[in-house]
């Protein structure tokens, strides 16, 4: 279940009753206002409130800069010569607060994010839902062989059955003994913030996620990133489709200059200096690594 009855009779009424507002709007992000996003099997993300656009970057940009940015003529060129140069200030003059439902493991490694204001669901005061994340056949892989961060080839046929009976019925069991364990109601049974050390990792649980934008594109470089891992990646993916059509001059720039451009070191620009000039060079004569002349050599191949 996406959205309990109650989470979504809150969010029934608040569209039933709009308000006239004189503050900045975001004609982008109200469209998204209280809609969830689905993400995974049981999980979504959805925008519950959000602060500035692409004019309140800009508007910071002039104040703090001044004289040093008339010449650039207009807010699409100012917000790229931001991005472009690294500053990060004005991004910061965007704020937006998300309702997250997502798996516990996924929401520790969100969280080493530390620049965001964050409040979750609590199983110390409530109880958790039956719900647990269950991989795909197709998203099952094994170990890879050359990352240990990494996934390898999918597993097929009666291996990923075997695999996903195990996740189901270990979840399950932990769940039905989570249930025992807390009891009846009405009994006296062990204290929730106990009980719950017994759930897997890949039950649901949710947070208000409160972040600005700099610290946003920071999170949506890492996380919606090819080789970033797919459970998180979908949630970043589901995030850049409302920033982009919150902030889209901001987010075509960082689009652009970072999650599609890359940065290269004082010995890469070396090598490609080089290059130009026609000079053959290999990872012995470049000043490199074999870790660093391969990720090198996959930047300007492709």
């Amino acid at each position: 279940m996406p959205l309990t009855p109650e989470q979504q009779a809150e969010i029934d009424a608040l569209r039933a009753a709009p308000r006239q507002t004189l503050r900045t709007v975001s004609e982008g992000m109200e469209a998204h206002l209280y809609t969830p996003a689905p993400v995974l099997d049981h999980g979504f993300v959805r925008v519950v409130d959000y602060m500035g656009d692409d004019a309140a970057i800009c508007q910071a940009a002039r104040v703090s800069y001044g004289r040093g940015t008339k010449s650039v003529s207009n807010d699409t060129g100012l917000i790229r010569y931001l991005m472009r140069h690294w500053h990060s200030t004005p991004f910061e003059m965007c704020e937006v607060k998300f309702h997250v439902k997502l798996p516990v493991f996924v929401a520790r490694q969100w969280i080493r994010h530390r620049t965001a204001n964050v409040n979750e669901y609590s199983a110390r005061y409530s109880i958790l839902d039956r719900e647990f994340y269950i991989p795909r056949a197709q998203d099952l892989a094994a170990q890879s062989t050359t990352n240990n961060q990494g996934r390898g080839d999918v597993l097929t046929g009666d291996e990923a059955e075997r695999v996903l009976r195990i996740l189901k019925d270990d979840a399950g069991r932990a769940y039905d003994h989570y249930e025992q364990m807390i009891g009846q109601e009405g009994q006296q049974g062990l204290a929730r913030e106990l009980a719950r050390m017994n759930l897997p990792a890949n039950i649901y649980t949710q947070w208000y996620w409160k972040v600005d934008l700099h610290n946003l594109f920071h999170f949506l470089r890492l996380r919606a990133d090819a080789h970033a891992q797919y459970e998180i990646r979908v949630y970043a993916e589901a995030i850049c489709a409302m920033v982009r059509d919150w902030v889209p001059a901001a987010y075509a720039a960082f689009e652009d200059y970072r999650l599609g451009g890359a940065t290269l070191s004082a010995a890469a620009l070396e090598c490609i200096r080089r290059m130009l000039k026609g000079e053959e060079v290999t990872q012995e004569t470049s000043g490199m690594s074999k870790g660093e002349w391969r990720e090198f050599m996959g930047v300007i191949e492709g």
